[in-house]
């Protein structure tokens, strides 16, 4: 699931675009004053376009499979004393 860019707090600084490896937004400021997400497959959610913007302009939506939780295997099925 790819970065959004909330367009209301974004400042059009560009660090988004400069920090991200993947090559995720392309940022054009003669077509629009804010980077665009232009290849969201590519995403590795490594978070670092959320922690840099200076303005908190991006969430990142991450997929569910990487927000399940661990469960520890020797645990299951086991009675749990409280």
């Amino acid at each position: 699931m790819p970065p959004v860019i909330d367009r209301n707090k974004c400042v059009g600084c560009g660090t988004c675009a400069d920090i991200c490896n993947s090559n995720i937004f392309v940022f054009d400021r003669a077509k629009d004053s804010i980077p665009q997400v232009r290849f969201p497959e590519e995403c590795w959610h490594c978070d670092s376009c959320v922690i840099d913007c200076p303005k908190g302009a991006i969430t990142l939506r991450m997929p569910l499979s990487y927000t399940l939780l661990h469960v520890n295997a020797d645990t299951l099925g086991r009675e749990v004393n409280r």
